[in-house]
């Protein structure tokens, strides 16, 4: 059974990226303090104990799945914003973006006599479509313990070159054990999937996924998080949910006023700021999109 690789949490960027490419995830320990992941807990147990389980074998009939986290809790808001995480964002998607975006935060909470999830890659959430490019990054921070036996996620280490309908066997998957307040680091084309929980306890893992900018987001962020709340958070975190141009052209909208009261083609930042930074994206974008496309014309 093949193990994953755990680093301290002042590892270089550099190193983590070696590994992320040669693995597709990784562990990084004890990036919480107890305090702080006790902290997190409580801020979102009340939300985890009112979410039903799940209605489909994948989901889980004894898993539950709360979300809009950004819109609920501060805590998860700092998560999303990790200095660490958004420098591995940076040098994973950037590449093939302007801007990347939140795809998803979602806490996990696999109860008892949950079996083990289907192994699956999570860039289906688009289809097969997609190639040669990589869609997303992927984290889940330990919000309990993570064991064998309470549902640790199941990672295939090294599988982000296979064909999708290769399976594994049970010598290829390993476990991301880890203690709380650690996260598990992970592409969006590496296997994986949840573990069986059998144990007495609950098994919470906070998801918290990064995607391309020019990608449909798996949690709508604009219902889950709304102008009026969205209007109220930092900036930077409000453009990461989605609040900014993805790409010259990409993203704007225009407000549904009656006649003359309104503008015409803004940024999504104008419902919170109500600001115009430029139509379709602002005049930079466009040439930066037409330096690119020169570039390529060769």
């Amino acid at each position: 059974m093949p193990s994953l690789v755990t680093l301290a949490p002042d590892t270089p960027i550099a190193e983590i990226m070696a590994v992320l490419a040669r693995d597709g995830a990784l562990i990084v320990r004890d990036v919480l303090t107890p305090a702080e992941a006790d902290a997190l807990r409580a801020e979102l147990q009340p939300y985890v104990d009112a979410t039903p389980p799940g209605a489909d074998g994948f989901s889980g009939f004894n898993t539950t799945r709360t979300g809009a986290l950004v819109a609920r809790s501060p805590a998860c808001r700092a998560l999303v914003m990790h200095k660490t995480i958004r420098a591995a964002c940076d040098a994973f998607l950037l590449p093939n973006c302007e801007r990347y975006q939140l795809h998803l935060a979602q806490l996990i909470r696999i109860k008892p006599g949950e079996p083990a999830q289907a192994i699956h890659r999570d860039r289906w959430a688009w289809g097969t479509y997609l190639k040669g490019v990589e869609p997303q990054l992927n984290t889940i921070w330990a919000v309990t313990d993570f064991t064998k036996e309470n549902g640790a996620t199941r990672v295939v280490p090294g599988s982000s070159d296979w064909p999708d309908t290769r399976e594994a066997t049970d010598e290829e998957i390993g476990y991301a054990e880890m203690k709380r307040g650690s996260v598990l680091i992970y592409t969006g084309t590496v296997f994986h999937s949840g573990g069986a929980n059998v144990s007495n306890g609950d098994r919470m893992g906070l998801n918290i996924t990064y995607a391309l900018g020019w990608l449909r987001q798996e949690e709508n962020q604009y219902l889950s998080c709304p102008p009026e709340i969205a209007r109220t958070l930092d900036p930077e975190l409000a453009h990461l949910i989605g609040y900014a141009m993805g790409q010259y052209a990409l993203g704007y909208y225009t407000p549904p006023l009656p006649p003359g009261e309104g503008p015409e083609a803004v940024s999504p930042d104008y419902a919170l700021t109500g600001r115009m930074d430029g139509s379709l994206g602002g005049a930079e974008l466009m040439e930066k999109l037409r330096g690119q496309v020169q570039a390529s014309a060769g």
